[in-house]
């Protein structure tokens, strides 16, 4: 009898969370949050706005540019800076426009995610003492660059070092975390990161700082970012933080406040992107709850039918019945599929990545579909087929590759032949595109292992550019194997030129297995 009450209390519950967590409720909340950000964006309209990815993505309908901060790396005892999200191209933008805002946002219980309470303010202090070393590091060589040198526009002995955490964070964990900087330093600066580009673009180092819904702001009184002597990084935390729930009322419609609406998406916005919400948010809000869900599922099918008329990517959306009519749950053989829906950017933002000389480019398989005729050859990993233009039988090759998640062993599997492939084209002095579904995780993955497979690790200069690297048909791997540093500074290689690559853990172990049986073999 007790275990029947308890279950009871436990469908009661998750019957009210359901009935709390709606779409309509999430897309509304999402909305009125969106307002609060663009007052924000509107304070310093020359400062680019930018969306940390996932969640950040929802809340306006037009980003500068995206980033990839994980909360987990700011998690208490878990703090890390990690060499495969480094954001260089944040820093650069924030250097080139005199800083930027960044949006994101947190569920129930939090004004701030721990990626902006910690992995962010982390990741700028190491930059900036990684700059710091390098202008001291040249400053001892000559003298003369002690002052305000001309190209990098900064002193070093004026660059602040100090870890900048806001109030909440304890001093005992700031202590932690100040034991850890001179290491990560150190990982970025033998992690082969071009440190140099980024000392002559910042004229100031970079600072974080904190806005959030409860934040005072006197518009009269807004200061000029140019003033500051550092270059701002304004992170935008876009939800309320009540710890109750919000029931709210309009003249037409009643609805509940969801802190973090936009965080795991997969969980409710049924095939839904940021994108598709934005073109569509006033018809979506205006016809209220009751049509919700009809008027998403008629967006979705309308837009797949759009790209598979194109012959591009597009699964079909399933919803699995739900418990309750106002708790959709996506059948969680999608969640993979979904989540490349919901990140996949305009089609302006999408775009083919060059990197540097070695002929090799990245990009999403709908680019691929698109702009083919400008490459030599195309390696599709992505799980669905796609046209393309060549007509020589060498010059495609499909590798139907799916996430970690999904398959622990679908890129290992899979990634001899992507080599062999990529040889006998580049040895022909071919162009190779590698795309997958969104162009940031496992094409980033297979283009890693080829790379290294066939590429030394020369740097020289083009253009007064650094580059790594040059195709020697395998030679330098034979020789020398592959260790994880080496593997994590070609890494940061690619992303230099991918800006938006996101290659996942069980994806990037997967490639490093497989280089260490190739050695094996040798």
């Amino acid at each position: 009898m007790e275990n029947e009450t308890k279950l009871s209390i436990y469908r009661a519950a998750r019957t009210i969370k359901r009935k709390d967590n709606t779409l309509y409720n999430a897309l509304r909340s999402i909305y009125e949050d969106s307002i609060f950000v663009g007052e924000i964006s509107q304070l310093w309209p020359q400062l680019p706005l930018v969306a940390n990815l996932r969640c950040g993505l929802w809340y306006n309908p037009k980003f500068h540019s995206t980033c990839y901060f994980k909360s987990t790396d700011g998690h208490t005892n878990n703090w890390s800076f990690n060499t495969s999200r480094l954001n260089f191209h944040i820093a650069l933008l924030a250097g080139q426009k005199g800083g930027c805002i960044i949006v994101d946002s947190t569920r129930r219980g939090k004004r701030f995610p721990d990626s902006m309470s910690k992995t962010i303010p982390i990741w700028t202090c190491v930059l900036n003492r990684s700059i710091f070393n390098y202008l001291n590091k040249f400053s001892n060589a000559d003298a003369s660059l002690v002052k305000e040198d001309s190209n990098t526009g900064c002193n070093s002995h004026d660059w602040d070092c100090s870890l900048h955490l806001p109030l909440w964070v304890s001093e005992t964990e700031k202590a932690a975390i100040e034991d850890r900087l001179e290491g990560w330093t150190k990982d970025l600066e033998t992690s082969g990161a071009d440190i140099a580009i980024l000392a002559s673009c910042l004229k100031k180092p970079l600072r974080p700082l904190w806005i959030s819904q409860k934040t005072v702001i006197w518009i009269n009184e807004v200061p000029d970012y140019d003033s500051w002597d550092f270059t701002p990084i304004i992170l935008v935390s876009a939800s309320s933080t009540s710890g109750v729930t919000q029931h709210r009322t309009t003249s037409e419609f009643s609805w509940n406040y969801i802190p973090g609406a936009g965080d795991d998406e997969e969980s409710w916005a049924r095939g839904l992107s940021p994108n598709l919400f934005w073109n569509h948010a006033y018809d979506l809000i205006s016809t209220g709850p009751d049509v919700c869900n009809q008027k998403v599922a008629d967006i979705v099918e309308k837009d797949r039918v759009y790209h598979a008329r194109r012959g591009q990517d597009a699964p079909q959306i399933t919803v699995k019945p739900s418990i309750s009519e106002s708790s959709p749950c996506l059948d969680p053989l999608l969640c993979s599929d979904l989540s490349n829906i919901t990140l996949s950017s305009s089609d302006e933002e999408r775009g083919i990545f060059w990197l540097g000389s070695t002929n090799l480019a990245l990009g999403s398989s709908q680019i691929a579909a698109e702009r083919s005729s400008n490459v030599d050859c195309v390696l599709n990993c992505d799980q669905w087929p796609i046209s393309v233009h060549h007509q020589e039988a060498e010059a495609y090759l499909h590798l139907p590759i799916v996430s970690s998640k999904m398959d622990r062993f679908s890129l290992f599997n899979n990634l001899s032949s992507a080599v062999n492939f990529a040889k006998s084209n580049l040895t022909k002095g071919r162009t190779l595109l590698i795309c997958c579904h969104d162009g940031e995780d496992i094409s980033v993955c297979v283009c890693l292992a080829i790379l290294i497979s066939l590429f030394n690790d020369e740097v020289y200069q083009v253009s007064c550019t650094p580059l790594l690297g040059s195709f020697d048909d395998g030679k330098f791997f034979s020789e020398t194997g592959i260790t994880k540093c080496e593997m994590r500074r070609r890494l940061v290689y690619v992303c230099k030129f991918a800006i938006k690559a996101r290659p996942s853990r069980g994806n990037l172990k997967q490639v490093f297995s497989f280089l260490n049986s190739e050695v094996a073999k040798v």
